[in-house]
């Protein structure tokens, strides 16, 4: 058996081989049952694997360079750096549930990618006033709710979203275009070390990678990926905010917008998914809250004996998940948005409702049980 670092060698090198994307990399590690033993299958036995092909196997069997995955071993060694694979414990769960998912990603800082409530604020680089007020604001009311705020540490809305959450102490995660041995924009590199002790810095991107174009819509699914909803706080018609929303829809999470006047260049991009009903108006916190299911106002009656009412009527939604919950008993929630391709505030909502009559025992993780 590998110890840790022949594992980790393995595991960094399978994302450098060319023409093997991370969809392809989780199918071959499937199929082969480890990542070495991808690296040691014979390219006949490759070949036959579904997606393959005679090419992918080729560069599987061609590939060397592990003399690179060293290096960015002691790369992470020396900067406290956290690679985490994606059936690691401590990978992000509601991003693993994601097919186009990272085989590996690179973290530095010390907010928890698993935390209760996750949410992503993204929006344009050239945020007006309205926007980063509405930001702050929302921001500021979220912060009895103990939520991380994920974002790009982009220009504009992004890096108004993570200085909100700071002065709020609230953890807030940035996820990178590139490699952890730089910061991109550079004038960004006081904020980004201060989420270190508050948060943290996260990319799928190797040190090294520089902040090419093409890295950013990539970015974009992981910021959507690890988040239960995406706030559009400011767009315009064309950008990597609706390209996050877009990516957010595809994934099922929820996807909020701030309104604004139809002539405004910054809000037309808002007013349109509102428009198309691919996301919901918001207005303040009050609707997140409301839709996400995150009202702490609700007394619970925690002595009462719970007993299931057997003349409960109960919608599509919630009879769904029943027989998901009876079929594989405590199920978490990620893994029940995963199975169901409900949104996360329908099957909140819906949880929520059978709870309260009796159905449905909430465990510690956000994991559900049928009673």
């Amino acid at each position: 058996m590998l110890n840790k670092d022949d594992q980790l060698k393995y595991r960094i090198a399978i994302t450098m081989i060319r023409n093997v994307g991370n969809v392809l990399a989780k199918n071959l590690i499937s199929y082969c049952g480890s990542v070495e033993a991808v690296f040691k299958e014979k390219v006949s036995h490759l070949e036959k694997i579904p997606g393959v092909g005679s090419i992918v196997a080729k560069s599987v069997k061609a590939f060397n360079d592990f003399q690179r995955a060293e290096d960015e071993m002691k790369f992470m060694d020396k900067y406290k750096i956290t690679p985490l694979f994606f059936l690691d414990k401590e990978y992000p769960e509601r991003l693993k549930n994601c097919m186009d998912a990272p085989v590996m990603l690179y973290y530095k800082g010390n907010s928890d990618l698993n935390a209760q409530r996750m949410i992503a604020f993204v929006g344009t680089r050239k945020a007006t006033e309205y926007g980063k007020q509405q930001t702050e604001k929302v921001i500021d009311e979220l912060a009895t709710y103990k939520v991380t705020v994920t974002s790009g540490l982009a220009y504009g809305i992004d890096i108004c979203a993570h200085k909100a959450a700071l002065k709020n102490n609230l953890n807030t995660i940035a996820v990178l275009a590139h490699g952890l041995d730089r910061i991109y924009p550079t004038q960004h590199k006081a904020i980004a070390q201060k989420m270190l002790e508050q948060g943290g810095l996260l990319t799928e991107y190797m040190s090294g990678t520089n902040p090419d174009r093409e890295n950013f819509p990539s970015r974009n699914r992981i910021v959507a990926g690890i988040s239960d909803a995406v706030v559009v706080m400011e767009a315009g018609t064309r950008g990597g905010a609706l390209i996050t929303a877009e990516i957010a829809n595809t994934y099922n999470r929820d996807v909020f917008a701030l309104p604004g006047r139809i002539d405004d260049t910054f809000s037309k991009g808002c007013n349109h998914f509102i428009k198309l009903n691919k996301a919901s108006l918001m207005e303040s916190a009050a609707d997140i809250v409301y839709i996400m299911g995150w009202e702490e106002n609700v007394k619970k009656k925690k002595d009462a004996p719970q007993q299931r009412n057997l003349f409960l009527e109960l919608n599509d939604d919630e009879k769904e998940l029943i027989n998901m919950l009876s079929e594989n008993g405590p199920v978490s929630i990620d893994s029940l948005v995963m199975k169901s391709n409900l949104q996360v505030s329908k099957i909140a909502a819906a949880l929520l409702n059978l709870e309260f009559n009796g159905l449905v025992k909430s465990l510690p993780g956000k994991v559900y049980q049928l009673l």
